[in-house]
């Protein structure tokens, strides 16, 4: 079993739901983006989602893309966020850390490459935003060799064969889109979330968490009540631009962000 299955299988049995971060690796500066990370795990995360910067993001909204623009100022690189993790490690073993990005980096690592070298580094899955199912068959299984989960998107468009073909090959969870649009959109509809990771979970038995547009206790305890966890990036990464420039306040402002969203996903 994988660190991420273990996490949320040890979740379920005691009737939580996954708190799961995202933050830009690199963002503000790539000395203090695994002293974040370990911030996030002490207000009450469960499994953390590292982006890895790329210049030409599609799913991601404006506050996303900015935080890519800041980290890639700093040149930080794939294998710079491979080696945050390892130092993350170095004091924490058990919250699972999934890398995030798009294939491009990937692919000029090598694929085979980069899942041995992640998974030395302790990357328990990898989720590539632009990794289409249909290239999908040679990804997913030299990430398994590896170790790695390998996690897809499921958009509200995707059709129940489409969601049938991306559960076949994922592992860990899958990663349900809440709306139309990029990260950051406000137009949260619980009751379509709802009805969707209904039909993902009359499909697959893989967990289905939920990301984009939780922004806040509310709206995480309202999603979190109808799947197995909730995914806050902007939210996070929008404190990051807004105090960039003290960084030495971050983890206390991220911890204050994300505590409160704990505290009431806990209340269900």
């Amino acid at each position: 079993m994988s660190r991420i299955s273990g996490v949320l299988e040890a979740l379920k049995s005691k009737g939580r739901k996954a708190l799961i971060p995202f933050i830009t690796a690199g963002d503000p500066h790539p000395k203090h983006t695994v002293g974040l990370m370990h911030a996030l795990v002490e207000a009450g995360a469960d499994v953390l989602e590292l982006g890895v910067p790329f210049s030409d993001p599609m799913a991601d909204g404006p506050v996303i893309q900015l935080a890519c623009e800041r980290a890639l100022v700093h040149h930080t690189s794939l294998r710079q966020c491979i080696a945050m993790v390892a130092e993350f490690r170095q004091r924490d073993t058990k919250t699972p850390v999934v890398l995030m990005g798009y294939l491009n980096p990937i692919e000029a690592m090598g694929l085979e490459n980069f899942a041995k070298t992640a998974h030395a580094a302790g990357v328990d899955g990898v989720l590539v935003v632009d990794l289409a199912v249909e290239e999908a068959p040679e990804f997913s299984p030299t990430l398994a060799k590896a170790g790695l989960d390998c996690i897809f998107l499921i958009a509200p468009t995707s059709p129940a064969a489409r969601i049938e073909a991306a559960a076949k090959l994922a592992s860990g969870y899958l990663y349900y889109v809440s709306l139309k649009g990029v990260t950051g959109a406000a137009n949260l509809d619980v009751d379509s979330v709802a009805a969707k990771v209904a039909e993902i979970r009359g499909i697959t038995g893989i967990p289905v968490v939920v990301g984009f547009g939780i922004r806040d206790a509310a709206s995480a305890s309202a999603v979190s009540a109808v799947s197995d966890g909730v995914i806050v990036g902007s939210a996070l990464v929008s404190e990051i631009e807004r105090n960039q420039a003290h960084p030495e306040r971050l983890p206390e402002l991220l911890k204050a962000k994300l505590a409160p969203m704990r505290m009431a996903m806990d209340r269900l």
